[in-house]
């Protein structure tokens, strides 16, 4: 009786174990290291065409997705950020693209990775990657010393009709 008891309950841990293993749920390797890597110098921006309404933006080395986007007609270059809330610029890339702002503007308080700061909201023209634009869209302006590049965040993000990323790959439809 107990070798029966035994037995059943290796077949039903087996029974459990297999379809995880199978499924990759359940590993019986131990992990490898990891390593860091660090990129001195900015890769340059891969951006293709899938189809007419699509566009690919290709991962950098440390897995992020940039690309040369036009806001308000002007090129930046902007780092899709799912994690903002709105696309982010700093004061100067909001001169560049013709967004003029006075002290009195910077009323809203943003947390960034670097603490929480003032910010001022503006709505942009237009941001644009290649043939995907999107008119009217929320940004926030922070200080330059802290926010050195662009976000392109949820604001511009939630607009399109779909966006994925897969194998290193960044698909943006509009």
């Amino acid at each position: 009786m107990m070798r029966i008891v035994l037995l059943a309950g290796m077949v039903s841990g087996i029974a459990i174990a297999v379809p995880k293993i199978v499924d990759g749920q359940l590993t019986l390797e131990k992990p490898e290291k990891q390593e860091t890597v660090k990129v001195i110098a900015p890769e340059p921006v891969a951006t293709s065409y899938v189809g007419g309404r699509d566009v690919v933006l290709t991962a950098d080395p440390r897995g992020h997705f940039r690309g040369d986007f036009r806001i308000n007609g002007r090129t930046v270059t902007g780092l899709v950020d799912t994690g903002a809330t709105a696309v982010a610029i700093n004061r100067s890339t909001a001169r560049q693209v013709g967004v003029f702002l006075s002290p009195a503007m910077f009323t809203y308080r943003v947390t960034t990775a670097n603490g929480t700061v003032k910010a001022a909201r503006v709505e942009l023209d237009s941001v644009a990657l290649k043939s995907i634009r999107i008119r009217n869209v929320e940004a926030f302006v922070l200080d330059d010393d802290s926010l050195a590049g662009t976000l392109i965040g949820m604001s511009f993000l939630n607009r399109l009709s779909s966006y994925q990323a897969r194998d290193g790959k960044l698909v943006l439809t509009r």
